[in-house]
């Protein structure tokens, strides 16, 4: 693997890292462990769900936070934002980008679009910012106080783009002593993954917190080939993330914090294998094997992304006046062998392979640039009377460059060479803005009320070109002039709960909302789109959607502290539903509206500590969606076999088909009925940690596990696009003091071998989940 990071190498991230860590006395963040626990039992979990901070039993909204010691167990190896998916209720994370462009699900609801300007119904706020495009929600994960997935339509205080749900995350921030950690470990795949911080308080008025990221991993995928096998070409990554923050207190009533960030990303794209489903039957064949690809195209990534912001906040004493500033700039690139193997069947046999490989597909899609500026003032009242309440004003301002590009390492049947044979170029322009009002009443001692509205304005413009070189004049289609769309839309977005504290421990509640996203257009046109009847330039324009949502739920503190158990239940319409159809005849997508998606089901969190040696935690969703629609079609797998299977697909559809495979022609079916992608009904997870005290500390064993049952990986239904379910657990056993801790860890502890999403266009092309790492970790605090 190439490993030409623009910012750092290898060894200066390492030694930037340890430069941190022994820069100053340094003391880790709170331990998670003390935090979670106490002489009563379980202590309060504190989150700001509602922009205010709440015991998470008092909010109205089904929540779940994520502690600092569960993230160091699921980023133990390496593991990227990506690590999440299972960890909570109903959350579900994927991409066929890898690293660079995680896709979130939340009940089901999400998006499989593959194109840089995808829009997604789950927003990431990050330390207050929301991160709109895909490139930027992968930014990593490190010196976090808390994670908060925030589960339902979340339009009125976090706005657009968010009716499945946010995922929040929160930093640790300055504070007026010296603090730091560091932490290091080394791994299989010579994995390092490296983290560290350091609090220097400079004056009673002025404090910096500096922290970092590094993360690194050789190739370790053989790829063979008839030619020979590289040995070791692929799989590695070195990623290297930085933080720093200045907080400025002039005043008591005067707080300013600055923040800086950067990440550069290079390494391996997503692996595509080809043929590793067979025609009929389900899971991974014997073509698999995590070690061994067989590749003939180009796989690189890179991603620069830098970021400023400021956050002000002036405490006027009945209220204050919060001012949240942020810029952010980003590029991106990423190749891969979509076709997943070698050669095409237009040659000898033993000149391709895994399988059929009707015909060589290699992409690449670039973010030239990419800058995103947001601006949110928030006035919130201070005090803890009967009544509160929250007004502001926000505005997005986005400017996206797309360019996407088609090889053929071969070049097309009629012997014209290799190289770049189609590059479509995207330019989108959007822009919102929101204006928002909440207010929370305590109606008795029991019983509070809140009820919040905002107003959302959207717009978007688009350009697109394709062009095609000259060199390959038959390929596929010709270029087409300038294309142009513009979308627009407002709309009015709410929520409103109600909070009864049935006794000292028990809180139930109910709340209804409604939700927004706003129109999406898509125009990645390398190919003609996949329907029966193309648009005729390809690129395709979804309007807004909308959903209301109806939760109820319970919020307990059982056992005298010791336990905790909270429950909700929901039921949601979407309207309008925006969905992504992927493959089909060509490597192309298209984003379509269907009347309806209904989902419902519930959640379930839990925690106990019977001593104080022992916490167990347990969570449980169910979900289940349902496409209402009874005239909506979609392409299914393409890649006819017309020397075997004459008009039949290389997939099994389940689906009602409205229009027969023909030669170079996708079968049309309906997808009225089905659930939707990457929505299993069933989502588990669990940990327990045991301490037994030891000298000056403590020798410690914490287990993590998380269940998803069968997806589906496209709109529509087959048997060999899904997968059953996917298991996957790690072990952690240390020795820890208040200085020091070191440890031994095993991620994907039984080897679980999953796929995770398909390509269905030109074969039977899977993609799988993270192979089993293991290795030794060490930190100190101060």
């Amino acid at each position: 693997m190439k490993r030409t990071a623009s910012f750092f190498s290898s060894s200066a991230g390492l030694a930037l890292c340890a430069g941190l860590a022994f820069a100053t006395p340094a003391a880790a963040q709170d331990d998670a462990a003390a935090a979670y626990e106490n002489e009563q039992g379980l202590g309060t979990i504190i989150v700001t769900a509602q922009r205010r901070e709440q015991d998470i039993q008092d909010v109205p909204i089904s929540v779940t936070a994520i502690n600092d010691e569960a993230l160091q167990a699921v980023n133990s190896g390496g593991q990227d934002i990506r690590a999440l998916s299972g960890r909570v209720p109903s959350l579900i994370v994927e991409s066929s980008f890898g690293r660079v462009f995680p896709r979130f699900y939340i009940r089901g609801l999400g998006n499989t679009d593959f194109d840089y300007n995808a829009s997604q119904p789950v927003s990431l706020v990050y330390d207050d910012q929301v991160l709109e495009n895909p490139i930027l929600k992968g930014f990593p994960v490190f010196d976090m106080q808390q994670v908060e997935v925030l589960r339902g339509p979340q339009g009125t205080l976090f706005g657009r783009n968010t009716p499945a749900g946010i995922v929040k995350f929160d930093s640790v921030k300055p504070s007026d002593f010296a603090e730091g950690f560091a932490r290091v470990s080394y791994g299989r795949f010579n994995n390092i993954n490296a983290e560290a911080a350091v609090n220097l308080p400079a004056s009673d008025v002025f404090s910096l917190r500096i922290s970092g990221l590094y993360q690194r991993q050789d190739d370790y995928v053989d790829n063979v080939l008839p030619s020979g096998t590289e040995e070791d070409a692929l799989g590695g990554y070195e990623d290297l993330a930085l933080r720093l923050q200045a907080r400025i207190q002039p005043t008591d009533a005067l707080d300013i914090l600055l923040t800086g960030q950067l990440r550069e990303l290079t390494g391996t794209a997503r692996l595509f294998r080809a043929n590793n489903f067979t025609r009929g039957e389900e899971g991974l064949n014997e073509n698999f094997s995590r070690k061994r690809i067989s590749t003939d195209g180009q796989n690189d990534q890179e991603l620069s992304a830098q970021n400023l912001s400021a956050r002000i906040t002036w405490d006027f004493g009945p209220v204050s006046l919060i001012s949240v500033t942020s810029f952010w700039n980003a590029d991106s690139t990423s190749v891969g062998d979509v076709d997943g193997g070698f050669g095409a069947n237009f040659l000898p046999p033993n000149l391709y392979g895994p399988g059929e490989i009707p015909f060589t597909a290699e992409t690449r899609d670039t973010v030239p640039d990419l800058d995103q500026f947001t601006q949110e003032i928030r006035l919130a009242s201070n005090g803890d009377g009967p009544l509160s309440y929250q007004v502001g004003f926000f505005y997005f301002d986005e400017s996206l460059q797309i360019l996407s590009e088609n090889y053929s390492t071969l070049g097309d049947p009629l012997n014209a060479p290799g190289g770049v044979n189609i590059v479509v170029a995207q330019d989108q322009q959007s822009e919102a803005f929101g204006l928002f009002g909440s207010l929370t009443y305590e109606l008795t001692d029991q019983l509070s009320v809140t009820g919040g509205i905002r107003y959302n304005d959207d717009k978007r413009d688009f350009v697109v070109v394709r062009s095609q070189d000259t060199q390959f004049p038959t390929f596929l289609q010709n270029p087409l002039g300038t294309v142009t769309r513009s979308v627009s839309d407002d709309t009015i977005t709410w929520d409103a709960s109600a909070t009864f504290e049935a006794s000292e421990d028990v809180n139930l509640y109910a709340r209804v909302a409604r939700g927004y996203r706003a129109p999406s257009i898509q125009g990645r046109i390398l190919f003609p789109p996949a329907t029966a009847t193309p648009l005729e330039d390809g690129v395709s324009v979804a309007d807004s959607e909308t959903i209301t949502s109806y939760e109820a739920g319970l919020k307990s503190t059982l056992l005298d502290g010791k336990a905790r158990f909270n429950l909700s239940t929901f039921l949601y319409d979407l309207n309008n539903a925006q969905l992504t159809a992927v493959g089909g005849d060509v490597n192309a997508n298209r984003v379509i509206n269907a009347n309806n998606v209904r989902g419902y089901g519930f959640e379930m969190d839990a925690e106990f500590a019977p001593t104080s040696e022992l916490l167990l935690t347990a969570s449980l969703s169910y979900n289940n969606t349902e496409i209402q629609d009874e005239g909506l079609t979609t392409a299914a797998c393409g890649g006819v076999r017309v020397d075997t299977f004459p008009n039949v697909s290389l997939c099994t559809i389940l689906d009602p088909i409205v229009t027969p495979a023909a030669p170079f022609s996708a079968a049309i079916v309906s997808i009225d009925g089905n659930s939707l992608p990457q929505a299993p009904k069933w989502i588990a997870n669990w940990t327990a940690r045991y301490g037994v005290p030891m000298g000056d500390g403590e020798v410690y064993f914490f287990t993590d596990w998380a269940y998803r049952s069968k997806i589906n990986f496209f709109l529509y239904e087959s048997v060999e696009f899904q997968d059953r379910k996917l298991l996957e657990g790690g072990i952690r056993l240390g020795y820890k003091t208040d200085s020091y801790e070191i440890a031994g860890f095993v991620r994907n502890l039984t080897n679980d071998t999953s796929a995770v999403s398909g390509i269905d266009f030109n074969n039977l092309t899977a993609m799988v989940n993270e192979p089993r790492i293991w290795g030794i970790e060490a930190g100190f605090r101060w």
